[in-house]
């Protein structure tokens, strides 16, 4: 059956594209999916308010929150002192992106898709209503009828109960994964 239209941008609106953690080569920046480049760019852009190309430990910090992560102080410290050649304190994109490749190999897909399924569960009933789609969709500015995010609701309603389990999420979510890892390697075999 076919996706609807807005059912990524819903449902992976509130976690990023996940890679196989399990790869031998280290990653880099060429086998990242167009979502994960776009990710790490936002999150970068977003602390880098004076369009220097860098930012500081403390905006590297709360970037890597911004993307799930929870950079201990030392972390932080340590990836502004190897990358920082000219003494400014700062850390580049380049080297930010090149770090954040590595993080985003290591986290879990299935956790992450959890923990997505719980920002949409606001009600905590273990399901994701027609209402949890209208509250995330106006959260995102997203002009969708109650039609169109029912669409949603029945093709991520596997088991037929009216709601979105965290299972069914899930599976959809990393399905959806599974797709774009393909693609992704497809697009980078043809880049060699």
């Amino acid at each position: 059956r076919g996706r609807p239209g807005h059912l990524l941008l819903l449902l992976g609106c509130c976690m990023s594209s996940q890679r196989d953690s399990h790869r031998e080569e280290p990653p880099d920046i060429t086998t990242l999916t167009p979502d994960e480049l776009e990710e790490i760019r936002e999150a970068f852009k977003l602390y880098d308010t004076d369009d220097s190309g860098t930012i500081d430990a403390d905006e590297l910090k709360v970037a890597m929150r911004a993307m799930g992560f929870e950079p201990k102080r030392d972390e932080v410290r340590r990836m502004i002192q190897e990358s920082d050649r000219d003494g400014s304190g700062t850390i580049s994109f380049e080297t930010f992106q090149a770090v954040m490749a590595v993080k985003m190999r290591t986290r879990d897909a299935r956790d992450e898709a959890i923990k997505a399924f719980r920002l949409f569960d606001d009600d905590e009933t273990g399901t994701i209503s027609l209402k949890n789609l209208r509250r995330v969709a106006k959260e995102l500015g997203e002009n969708m009828t109650d039609d169109e995010l029912q669409v949603v609701v029945d093709y991520c309603d596997l088991d037929a109960r009216g709601e979105i389990s965290m299972e069914d999420f899930c599976n959809i979510i990393l399905q959806a994964q599974a797709e774009q890892q393909a693609a992704a390697n497809t697009a980078a075999q043809g880049q060699s």
